[in-house]
């Protein structure tokens, strides 16, 4: 992939044109990527933060080497770390504060629940983009936002228990939102003079560090304890690491911030699908209604042309 943070971000480029077909494309593989880290995480035999913790340790040597190639092709900038150290902790940090909550909600709720909830980020990123990065938010885009929660209620709302039991794991999910809305802010930041692989890289250093340390004051097991256990947190590095947030990184430094946290919605997708296709549960014709219903608002939302291009 061609990742040169000088590629244009097409800030208002139809989402059809040819030049933004890959970056489109690696964004819905980003979100079905993404949507499958729940169950993932619940197969894994190691605690909620460990998990997330071997997430990106396991993903460290394979960012490693993405980035050593693109610095070979000449296609990176090298980093100022005197300048840019405060985002790249920044980043590290706020995705590490995701997981964090994300994976906490993942074991103190249903699934359901918990992608449910995570999927209000959207509405954190269309008030960030807002207020930080000047994007406008017309009227498409608030048709776009506001069709796909809808639609992740329908899809996700009639599976969904809300119950005294569930409200810590609930709380969690929703701070999920805020914590990976602030980070998918920061990105869209950050590619504007960093590579993808620059992106996922430096800041995931600074995520393990911390996971790391909640994993080893709240976790009983750190280390998994079979080599199935072992299989699936490599699956969750690989499919929701590596491929889910690669893919949204890369697709970050060419479409805009709004529409592409809308394009998220299908995470809501992948994980009903799923967790029909992994522990049956059956899918309902209101759930299809919600699937249409997310797809109709992405596309409402998809960006028009634009006579101008931002560099990213």
């Amino acid at each position: 992939m061609n990742d040169n943070p000088q590629t244009s971000q097409a800030q208002g480029a139809s989402s059809t044109d040819p030049a933004l077909l890959l970056p489109f494309v690696a964004l819905i593989l980003g979100a079905i990527g993404t949507g499958a880290s729940p169950i993932f995480v619940r197969l894994t035999d190691v605690g909620p933060f460990a998990s997330a913790f071997w997430r990106m340790a396991l993903a460290l040597p394979v960012l490693w080497a993405w980035l050593q190639i693109e610095s070979a092709r000449g296609r990176t900038t090298p980093i100022d770390f005197r300048a840019d150290a405060p985002l790249i902790i920044l980043l590290g940090f706020l995705f590490a504060g995701d997981l964090f909550f994300w994976h906490l909600s993942i074991m103190n709720t249903s699934i359901t629940n918990a992608t449910l909830l995570a999927t209000t980020t959207p509405l954190v990123v269309a008030l960030g983009a807002w207020l930080f990065l000047k994007e406008r938010i017309t009227f498409k885009i608030m048709v776009g936002v506001i069709a796909g929660v809808l639609g992740a209620v329908l899809l996700m709302g009639a599976s969904a228990t809300f119950s005294p039991e569930n409200l810590f794991g609930d709380v969690a999910g929703f701070i999920t939102a805020f914590f990976f809305g602030s980070y998918f802010l920061a990105v869209v930041f950050a590619r504007r003079h960093m590579s993808a692989a620059q992106v996922m890289f430096y800041p995931a250093i600074v995520s393990a560090c911390f996971l790391f340390i909640a994993a080893f004051l709240l976790d009983d097991h750190i280390v998994p304890r079979t080599w199935e256990g072992f299989g699936w947190l490599v699956a969750l590095t690989v499919i929701s690491q590596l491929g889910g947030q690669g893919f949204v990184a890369y697709a970050l430094g060419h479409l805009p911030a709004v529409f592409s946290s809308l394009v998220l919605f299908l995470e809501a997708l992948s994980a009903a699908f799923l967790a029909w296709l992994v522990f049956s549960e059956p899918i309902t014709v209101w759930q299809l209604c919600g699937g249409v219903l997310i797809l109709a608002g992405i596309y409402a939302a998809r960006p028009g042309r634009n006579k101008t291009a931002v560099h990213s």
